[in-house]
């Protein structure tokens, strides 16, 4: 019997900049209240703004949440340091 795979979908949902769901999220790598940096299954995703505070993670399903001043979002292309040696350089 063959196991199946299925991808997490990935979605984000921003309300009124002051709330934000994302779907697809595999792992926290870091957090402040100025930003959160998100590894999903699309790429590395760095949300910046003003009193960040995380509300959930889900692991099982990947949803995520948070509320505070969301002012950017933005994709990062993957990188050839994956892993600790990645998180040595922040």
């Amino acid at each position: 019997m063959q196991k199946q795979i299925t991808a997490l979908p990935h979605n984000i949902i921003l309300e009124s900049r002051k709330t934000l769901r994302i779907s697809g999220v595999k792992d926290i790598d870091s957090f402040t209240e100025n930003r959160v940096i998100l590894n999903t299954v699309m790429g590395e995703l760095t949300i910046k703004g003003e009193d960040l505070h995380v509300i959930s993670l889900e692991a099982e399903s990947g949803d995520f949440s948070l509320t505070g001043t969301v002012c950017s979002m933005s994709y990062s292309r993957n990188s050839s340091l994956d892993g600790p040696v990645k998180r040595l350089f922040r």
